[in-house]
């Protein structure tokens, strides 16, 4: 094993780790195996406790010992990946089976040789054309109200990336204009400020003036299901435009504010062509206030 040990900070992080769902064996062994693979982050602490105590959970549903040397094998590892983890998206598997795998390398020092996982490829953004025919679809809806809703939809996609998560608790009055620009603020566990790209500002208030203090997308309850089923299968126009994805949208944002910020000339020069280091690096940068992420992200009307 590795000699080296945590931080103070990390180590009493580690220690305090109380979970929800597994219970203290799994957590006690989540705490050793993470311990002796010393971390240099509270961040990675987390995601490392998070990983091998559903795998501690796992393995007391086989019946194994809660052993480094019998959990932490490939063989189990991958087992927990295929059945315990069958309901995670495909992204949440790559990046718990690379936290085991790291934990497995730091104790036991000679990594397995394993084929990658494939990658998951991120959706294609829409073209300025298809937005704008998805726009004119919304128009054509049959009552105010889903009007209304379909502009929001496309709107808050295509210009502040936001996904069904972000739009479930979403009401008209969190669009606020400020200096110059509007601001989307996001409520629930990914809580933000999201500038409004300028060319979708102007819809996207007539939309949040007609919900006023209703949920923008539609509905009554906080809890409520499919909120956007309906208005995506409204949201095709035949052969030559698709049903709308919330993906695609989120999508044609990230493109947008990409460029704008000049990433893929950053990318090219530093040699970079994965974006799986760049979180590590942004760690370190102070991400500004509203009033940059407009400046940056073509809020600015």
């Amino acid at each position: 094993m590795y000699s080296t040990t945590p931080s103070e900070q990390v180590e009493a992080f580690i220690k305090g780790f109380r979970p929800h769902g597994v219970g203290p064996d799994e957590a006690a062994f989540a705490q050793s195996v993470v311990l002796s693979a010393s971390p240099v982050s509270v961040g990675r602490a987390k995601s490392l406790l998070w990983a091998t105590s559903r795998l501690g959970a796992f393995g007391t549903h086989l019946g194994l010992e809660l052993r480094p040397e019998v959990l932490l094998r490939v063989s189990v590892i991958e087992r927990f990946l295929a059945k315990g983890c069958d309901s995670y998206s495909h992204a949440a598997r790559r990046t718990v089976r690379s936290n085991l795998l790291w934990v497995n390398r730091r104790l036991f020092a000679v990594g397995p040789d394993l084929a990658p996982f494939s990658r998951e490829r991120a959706s294609a953004p829409y073209s300025p054309q298809e937005i704008s025919s998805y726009l004119r679809l919304a128009d054509t809806q049959p009552t105010v109200s889903r009007r209304m809703r379909a502009s929001a939809l496309i709107c808050l996609g295509a210009g502040a990336g936001l996904l069904g998560s972000d739009l479930r608790l979403l009401r008209g009055t969190d669009l606020c204009e400020t200096d110059g620009a509007v601001v989307v603020y996001v409520r629930g566990p990914n809580a933000r400020a999201v500038p409004l790209r300028a060319e979708f500002s102007g819809r996207a208030l007539v939309a949040s003036s007609f919900a006023g203090a209703g949920f923008i997308i539609g509905g009554a309850e906080p809890s409520r299901r499919n909120l956007t089923t309906q208005l995506l299968a409204s949201m095709s126009g035949g052969a030559d435009l698709g049903r709308m994805s919330l993906s695609r949208l989120r999508s044609t944002w990230l493109v947008a504010c990409a460029k704008d910020i000049g990433l893929a000339t950053f990318m090219a020069a530093a040699g970079v062509r994965c974006s799986q280091r760049l979180g590590d690096l942004v760690s370190h940068l102070d991400p500004g206030d509203t009033e940059r992420a407009i400046e940056v992200l073509g809020g600015r009307c």
